[in-house]
């Protein structure tokens, strides 16, 4: 925000201006101390309204954990859903004392010595806050850490043992992600569109642009959840010997309809929050402002588009009317215009919304047919409509709209926008080094888990279900064994028992 206070020279030329009076000094020094007060206070008033803004989002961004559980539960086997409910619990957990500790250092830290690959600095929040960086922000950044986390947790459901989930859910959350977000989101890091720190210019003279982590969030997610299910393999009889697919409805259709609302509620937190700060004039009376709401607007479109579209195309390949599948295919959408929320016209999102329905659709067939089981098709969501993301943005970005939430002058834009090749070849670049990055780490840490026994439960502890086995109990409780209370007989062992059912005081 740009100073009202006096400049260098300013006070002078107020002298100069009031003539050879007497007191002409004294009343410029004034007049810009009171210009200074005032740009004072209007900077801090500036920050407090981002700051607000920043954490509004934040709140919106942690109601998709609800939204997480929620469709977890109500995809899985009623046997299985106090298991999910709990691992969603700990994502959110495990990831805010690995995220405070070293997740948001590894992402954002910077100190003398920029690097575009790791942050290395901002341990455990030292020196926050700062210039840079307030705590609302590390909240903000929390918050979309543990949303990787939890797309992970549903392509591994119903058969993982829950140590498993405890190290996989600090590791992503404290290593992986915060590394991947530093590439893209850090102001040094070596992808990033908005490198303003650090050896090196932008990738491409453009850097890959991903406002809200299509790739960030959802691909890691999704590649990391890709790794567990493939190690882990599928559920007990998912598939029979032939390979036919074996259909496991989750036990509530309710529950996925009520997630998926809250997780749609979140995304208004999540795509548009993405601009961290809201009091930024454009020009006129344009400014990041009208960028927010351009971004819930192409973030709605994009959804709505990937919900009706999945509601046809299901019901020509399959004949049926399925709200489980329009749920699935509304998040496709939104996740894939995640990264382009702010970066396109509204009528472009449409496209992008219709074209992560069929994504999603061939992917669930492809899955089939390699006998891949995710139950929450978290990897197919969040893996390839996010990548789908990418590419979209490389094809479809606005020349005036990159230019105002990232600045510069002559920056590529969509190739099919007239801007050339540079934007996409960049989107490129970020789908395969994440694909590669996230393959490597989490692909070995599941691999070590399989070795060391500690990834996948018994058999026996699979069918029975691991709320039983591991929890304590079933998550639904019809029956509390009151109305089957024993005869009870005297202590002669006469017949003058209380009938079944019968309160002993009735």
């Amino acid at each position: 925000m740009a100073s009202f206070g006096c400049a260098v020279g300013d006070e002078a030329m107020l002298q100069g201006l009031l003539g050879a009076s007497a007191n002409a000094s004294a009343v410029s020094q004034f007049l810009c101390q009171k210009l200074e007060t005032v740009s004072t206070q209007l900077l801090a008033t500036t920050r407090a309204v981002d700051d607000s803004y920043l954490l509004y989002s934040t709140y919106l961004v942690f109601a998709m954990q609800l939204g997480f559980a929620m469709l977890c539960a109500g995809s899985v086997r009623a046997k299985n859903t106090m298991n999910i409910m709990l691992t969603n619990v700990l994502d959110a957990a495990c990831g805010g004392i690995s995220y405070y500790l070293i997740g948001f250092a590894f992402a954002f830290g910077q100190g003398p010595h920029p690097n575009g690959f790791i942050g290395h600095f901002n341990w455990g929040l030292n020196d926050i806050p700062s210039d840079t960086y307030d705590y609302s922000f590390f909240l903000f950044q929390w918050a979309f850490a543990i949303a990787a986390a939890g797309i992970t947790s549903g392509s591994i459901a119903e058969r993982t043992q829950f140590v498993a989930y405890l190290v996989y859910s600090s590791f992503l959350t404290g290593i992986v992600y915060p590394i991947v977000s530093h590439w893209l989101w850090s102001s040094d890091g070596w992808l990033s569109a908005s490198k303003t720190e650090g050896p090196g210019g932008l990738l491409f003279s453009s850097g890959a642009i991903d406002f809200a982590g299509s790739g960030v969030v959802h691909m890691v997610g999704g590649i990391a959840g890709l790794w567990g299910a493939l190690i882990e393999g599928p559920r007990i009889g998912r598939f029979d010997k032939h390979g036919n697919v074996m259909i496991f409805r989750g036990h509530s259709a309710t529950l996925v309809v009520l997630g998926t609302f809250l997780l749609w509620f979140g995304w208004y937190g999540f795509n548009p929050g993405s601009f961290v700060h809201i009091l930024v004039p454009y020009s006129g009376s344009r400014g990041n402002w009208t960028g927010v709401g351009r971004t819930a607007v192409t973030t709605t479109l994009a959804g709505c588009m990937a919900a009706i579209t999945t509601l046809f195309g299901r019901r020509l390949l399959d004949g049926h009317w399925n709200v489980l599948d329009v749920c699935n295919g509304l998040l496709g959408g939104f996740a894939a215009i995640t990264a382009g929320c702010s970066v396109v016209a509204p009528w472009a999102a449409i496209i992008c919304g219709f074209v992560s329905a069929w994504v999603l659709i061939g992917l669930n067939r492809l899955a089939a047919r390699l006998r891949f089981d995710d139950p929450l098709e978290a990897t197919q969501l969040h893996g390839g409509c996010g990548a789908w993301g990418l590419l979209f943005v490389g094809l479809f970005a606005d020349k005036n709209y990159v230019r105002e939430v990232y600045g510069g002058g002559d920056r590529p834009y969509g190739l099919f926008m007239g801007g050339g090749g540079k934007l996409l070849g960049a989107q490129i670049v970020e789908i395969l080094v994440i694909a590669g990055f996230v393959s490597v780490t989490m692909g070995l840490l599941f691999f070590a888990l399989h070795k060391l026994k500690l990834l996948r439960i018994s058999p026996e502890d699979e069918i029975a279900g691991m709320d039983v086995t591991r929890h304590g109990g079933v998550a639904y409780i019809h029956q509390d064994g009151s109305e089957h209370m024993m005869n009870m007989t005297n202590i002669n062992g006469g017949g003058g028992g209380l009938k079944r059912g019968v309160h002993p005081g009735a």
